[in-house]
């Protein structure tokens, strides 16, 4: 069985210590337009190391705008989005990537005919750097980056708890495990930033509370820092650190759980405002 102190070795960046003062990332006036429509309006936040950060709103507010700026699928026209010193406005998503942004997508986007190992494996491409002949003949630097590769996939294996199912292939799987691999395959990525689109959507209530419970766990041990959105304002509201609501690409409010509860901003996003 492997010791969690080793995959944290891997996925939480060992020899790169990190200013616990200094932000993982900080996006600044995010502004998105589709035409006439405005997406992001002079949109800041920053995330600090080892927190989780949710992002709410209503239905449309510009959430997944913001996750989709951050990796790189859209270009705001203003602002930015900085990660270790690099502006990631403008940037591919798989440069993007390679820096150390993964992302846990809403809709389950695994290949159903591979393996659990398999589709975890397909996390570890931007590791994967030998040449074609190296391949071909399976040593040097080749064998050892495959060692390398199977070993993490293993530890996330045990890590998730998902050790019975790793040759099931994923199409076979009951869709809370799938959810699972699928944050398997992000952490396999050994990011510095996970995004976290709805993780519990479409989940029962025990498998709700398992990936709580998981994603604790990634904090905890692995110490990588989350942005996670969510409709489910119970896992919000126990699992984040700090809260950003955003209503019509606006930044309404941004503080601890019980301070967004509280503030009247939301609660009129939220329930709307009685007539007077």
């Amino acid at each position: 069985m492997t010791t969690t102190s080793s995959l944290s070795a891997v996925l939480a960046g060992a020899g790169h210590p990190r200013d616990p003062e200094k932000p993982v990332l900080e996006a600044t006036n995010l502004s998105l337009s589709f035409g006439g429509t405005h997406a992001l309006t002079d949109v800041s936040f920053h995330v600090s190391p080892n927190e989780l950060f949710a992002i709410i709103g209503p239905n449309g507010a510009g959430k997944t705008s913001i996750f989709n700026c951050i990796s790189g699928v859209y270009t705001p026209q203003q602002g930015r989005i900085v990660m270790d010193g690099a502006d990631l406005v403008g940037m591919a998503p798989d440069k993007i990537s390679r820096l150390g942004v993964a992302r846990m997508f809403q809709n389950i986007e695994l290949f159903d005919n591979l393996s659990v190992a398999d589709n975890l494996s397909l996390g570890r491409h931007n590791h994967l750097s030998y040449s074609v002949a190296s391949s071909f003949v399976f040593a040097g630097s080749a064998k050892r980056a495959e060692v390398t590769n199977r070993a993490v996939v293993e530890e996330l294996i045990d890590f998730l708890e998902i050790e019975a199912y790793r040759a099931f292939p994923v199409g076979m799987l009951p869709y809370g495990v799938k959810k699972r691999v699928e944050l398997g395959r992000a952490l396999a990525m050994e990011p510095q930033v996970l995004l976290l689109d709805e993780p519990v959507a479409g989940m029962n209530v025990e498998e709700t509370e398992d990936m709580a419970r998981f994603i604790l766990d990634v904090r905890a041990e692995l110490g990588i820092s989350m942005i996670l959105v969510e409709h489910d304002m119970g896992l919000v509201m126990d699992l984040a650190d700090r809260v950003m609501v955003v209503d019509f690409g606006k930044r309404i409010s941004l503080g601890t759980p019980a301070h967004v509860q509280a503030d009247p901003a939301v609660i009129k996003a939220y329930l709307g405002e009685e007539d007077a």
